[in-house]
């Protein structure tokens, strides 16, 4: 059995005391690959610092976080675009949209996150979203670039099922986590009503630890968790739930696996 860990910030302070400890208890987890979202300008050396120590199994993307977007997200911007020059990503994000923190600079979100499609398309790579209290806004946004060739994921999915219909109707998957084993989570009816073809796993460690050990630091070994909860929900097999979400994560982000 595979797994794939399709976004987890292990190159965070929360791991630099046992990160070998980390990776080594996620392999052991079957999750084989860990995609690292990156943050900002400050997040991107970690993060590239923790994949070329684990180049096969922590793979980097390059983004600016919506709540780093701030009066300087242009400069930000163009440094980060200029490691495409250089460097390797297996997508674009994290970006997106969030109305959660602080409202103050959501025009500029907004154009940060038009720059980041048009960075996916310009490199043919999928992008990771974040939606937080801005998912249908993000949707209308896509809707309008409906036929681009856009791909990619809503990570930490946590909407209806109207929306997720939305979704995966513009062609992108659904990143589902620890709140999907969460008490009286809507989320189990919506991850019940779809297909696993549209599904793909995510820990979002440090954050969002899976029950039984909410409270605790999330890490990647936690996604076993993950599937064996969708496991139930659907009444099949974890072996079935991991082949078709790795299958799935593969196609996405263009994975070896072998």
């Amino acid at each position: 059995m595979v797994l794939v860990d399709t976004h987890t910030h292990l190159y965070l302070p929360h791991f630099s005391d046992d990160i070998e400890q980390v990776i080594e208890n996620a392999s052991r987890n079957h999750v084989k690959k860990m995609l690292l979202p990156n943050i900002d300008d400050e997040s991107y050396s970690k993060m590239m610092d923790l994949h070329r120590r684990f180049p096969g199994q922590c793979l980097p993307m390059t983004g600016l976080h919506p709540t780093s977007v701030d009066a300087d997200y242009l400069d930000k911007l163009s440094w980060l675009e200029l490691k495409f020059h250089t460097e390797n990503f297996i997508a674009i994000g994290e970006t997106g949209l969030d109305a959660h923190w602080d409202t103050a600079f959501m025009k500029e979100q907004e154009d940060s996150f038009i720059i980041h499609l048009e960075w996916a398309k310009k490199y043919d790579l999928p992008v990771v979203i974040h939606s937080r209290k801005t998912m249908d806004k993000i949707i209308d946004i896509l809707g309008a670039r409906k036929g681009a060739g856009l791909r990619g994921v809503f990570h930490a999915f946590s909407g209806s099922a109207e929306q997720a219909a939305r979704i995966v109707d513009l062609g992108f998957k659904l990143g589902i986590g620890g709140v999907v084993t969460y008490k009286n989570t809507g989320l189990v009816q919506v991850v019940k009503s779809l297909a696993l073809e549209y599904l793909v796993l995510e820990t979002d460690s440090p954050y969002l630890t899976p029950f039984p050990r909410r409270g605790q630091r999330n890490e990647s070994a936690n996604l076993l968790l993950i599937a064996e909860k969708i496991a139930v929900i659907k009444n099949i097999p974890v072996v079935d739930v991991a082949r078709a979400t790795t299958r799935n994560a593969s196609g996405l982000f263009n994975l070896n696996l072998e």
